[in-house]
C-alpha cells in the first residue's frame, strides 16, 4: 500500500555537491577544468590508438574501450553537475533521472569488467608470451568485450528496473549531484528491501568478480615475475602492469567504499565525496596514468605530432 504523503513525482531536485553559495563558482571552474582534461585526455588516447597501427594490439584494444567508457560516463554525470553550480534550482525530470541512472550504471559496470579483461590480457602477455597472439586473438578480444558490455547492460537494467517500481515522496529533493541508487532510495515512500538486496547482490558481483579475476591474474603475474632472473626483465614486466594496478586501485577502492558499506556507517555527504573519485577523478586520471607511464603511447604521440607539424 502506498502511503498518503506519496505522489506521482514528475521531477527531482538535485541538491548538488554543496549548499554554500560562495563555493559554487570556484567548484564550477574546478570541475569544468576536470571535465575538459577528461574529454581531451580520453578522446586524445582514442585518436592516438586509432591512428597508429603499432598500437593495434589486444592491450590497446581494451585501453581504447576503457577511454571510450570513461569519456561516456563522465559526460553522463559532469555537465548536469556543473549546472548545479550556476542554476538557482537544479531540476531533472523523472525520465531524465532514470535515464541518467541507467547510463551511469551501464558505463560504471562496464568499466569494472574492462579492467578485469585488461588484467587477464596482462596475465597472458607475461605468463604465456609465446602463445599471446593466439590466446588473445581478435575473436577472443571481441568476445571478452561483448561480455563486458553485456554485464554492464545487465547490471544497469537490474538496478533501473527495481528503481522504476518504487513510489517517491512529495519531498523530491535528492541529496546528491546526480541520480544515484542510494540517494534515490532515501526518497522512496515504499519498501526498498528488494532494491537494497539487489544492490548488495549485483554490486557484489560487479565488484567481486572483477576483483577476484584481477587478484588471481596479478598473483600469477607476480609469481612469474619473481622467477625472472634479470633485474631489467623484472622492471620491464612490472612497468607493463603498474598503470593498470593504479587505475584498478582508484576505481574499485572508491566504488566499494560507496556501495558495500551500510548507509549508517557512511553518511550521504561523505558518499558524495567518495562518488567524486569514480565519477570525476578516475575518468580524468586514467588517460594521464596510461600516457605518462607508457613508452608506446609517448612514441605514438610524437609520431602523430610530427606528422601534423610536417603536413
Amino acid at each position: 500500500m502506498v502511503p498518503e504523503n506519496s505522489s506521482s513525482v514528475t521531477e527531482f531536485i538535485l541538491a548538488g555537491l554543496t549548499d554554500q553559495p560562495g563555493l559554487h563558482i570556484p567548484l564550477f571552474l574546478l570541475f569544468l577544468g576536470f571535465y575538459v582534461v577528461t574529454v581531451v585526455g580520453n578522446l586524445g588516447l582514442i585518436t592516438l590508438i586509432g591512428l597508429n597501427s603499432h598500437l593495434h594490439t589486444p592491450m590497446y584494444f581494451f585501453l581504447f574501450n576503457l577511454s571510450l567508457i570513461d569519456f561516456c560516463y563522465s559526460t553522463v554525470i559532469t555537465p548536469k553537475m556543473l549546472m548545479s553550480f550556476v542554476s538557482k534550482k537544479n531540476v531533472i525530470s523523472y525520465s531524465g533521472c532514470m535515464t541518467q541512472l541507467f547510463f551511469f550504471l551501464f558505463f560504471v559496470v562496464s568499466e569494472s569488467f574492462i579492467l578485469s579483461a585488461m588484467a587477464y590480457d596482462r596475465y597472458v602477455a607475461i605468463c604465456n608470451p609465446l602463445v599471446y597472439m593466439v590466446t588473445m586473438s581478435p575473436q577472443v578480444c571481441l568476445l571478452l568485450l561483448l561480455g563486458v558490455y553485456v554485464m554492464g547492460f545487465a547490471g544497469a537494467m537490474a538496478h533501473t528496473a527495481c528503481m522504476v517500481r518504487l513510489n517517491f515522496c512529495a519531498n523530491n529533493l535528492v541529496n546528491h549531484y546526480m541520480c544515484d541508487i542510494l540517494p534515490l532510495l532515501e526518497r522512496s515512500c515504499t519498501s526498498t528491501r528488494v532494491n537494497q538486496l539487489v544492490v548488495f547482490i549485483v554490486v557484489g558481483i560487479d565488484i567481486g568478480v572483477p576483483t577476484v579475476t584481477i587478484f588471481i591474474s596479478y598473483a600469477l603475474i607476480l609469481s612469474s615475475i619473481l622467477r625472472i632472473r634479470s633485474t631489467e626483465g623484472r622492471s620491464k614486466a612490472f612497468s607493463t602492469c603498474s598503470s593498470h594496478i593504479i587505475a584498478v586501485s582508484l576505481f574499485f577502492g572508491s566504488g566499494a567504499f560507496m556501495y558495500l558499506k551500510p548507509s549508517s556507517l557512511l553518511p550521504m555527504n561523505q558518499g558524495k565525496v567518495s562518488s567524486l573519485f569514480y565519477t570525476i577523478v578516475v575518468p580524468m586520471l586514467n588517460p594521464i596514468i596510461y600516457s605518462l607511464r607508457n613508452k608506446d603511447v609517448k612514441v605514438a604521440l610524437k609520431k602523430t605530432l610530427n606528422k601534423n607539424s610536417f603536413s
